[in-house]
């Protein structure tokens, strides 16, 4: 009987810890591996070219088991900046942003997040907030139509009611937000996340989407059959 043994060496030392990050402090990378054969305690020569590529395969199959379970993951959430302390910060949304706007480049960072633009009707109309920071503000009840949100961070906002009809939410990130009863009619949905955001009788009249975006968008089950119908959910 034949018996393949092998056996590895790395030199890999943990990732330090600390409050704010992580870091990998050293990771010492290719994992030496040796394979070698043996039949009844002594040596097995490799004259069989169908052992040879047995013992290759299998030693492939090993050395990619070991280079993923050595390989640390560190899955790291966005480093937003810290809370903007200008006193009047939230009125920025007012005045918005009017350069770059499909990239989502802007003279000074527009931070709203926690601010309240509940049920605010006109001040928001058409403004352009590129990558602007809105996790935890709310907007229920607002009246955003062709706003322009390319690249904005809206993770766990709320916008209960709010209207973006004929707006640019173009790689917006909600996830998490509250998004019940938002009429999304002819508005441009590309590139926008919806990851456990609650889409409850939201309205997609005339949606512009890419399919890819669709079928994630799809994939949340908070959206009523109704609106499922208007994307074109199969």
């Amino acid at each position: 009987m034949a018996i393949l043994s092998f056996s590895i060496s790395q030199n890999i030392l943990s990732p330090r810890h600390s409050r704010h990050r992580l870091k990998a402090r050293a990771l010492q990378l290719p994992i030496q591996i040796t394979c070698s054969a043996f039949r009844d305690g002594g040596k097995l020569e490799e004259s069989s070219a169908g052992f040879r590529e047995m013992r290759n395969v299998a030693c492939g199959i090993l050395a990619v088991w070991a280079v993923a379970t050595a390989s640390p993951v560190i899955a790291a959430n966005p480093r937003l900046p810290p809370l903007s302390t200008e006193p009047n910060r939230c009125e920025r949304a007012f005045v918005g942003n009017t350069i770059g706007q499909a990239n989502g480049v802007y003279d000074k960072a527009i931070d709203l997040r926690f601010c309240d633009y509940t049920n605010e009707k006109n001040n928001l109309k058409g403004k352009s907030l590129a990558a602007a920071l809105m996790s935890d503000a709310k907007f229920d009840g607002a009246d955003m139509t062709e706003v322009v949100m390319s690249k904005a961070y809206a993770v766990g906002a709320s916008f209960k009611g709010v209207d973006f009809s004929n707006a640019v939410l173009d790689r917006v990130n909600f996830g998490k937000a509250n998004l019940q009863g938002a009429v999304f009619r002819n508005t441009v949905l590309s590139g926008s996340t919806f990851d456990e955001a609650q889409l409850e009788d939201a309205v997609f009249e005339d949606t512009i989407i890419g399919y890819i975006d669709l079928q994630k968008i799809c994939r949340n089950t908070t959206i009523s059959d109704e609106g499922r119908a208007e994307l074109g959910c199969r």
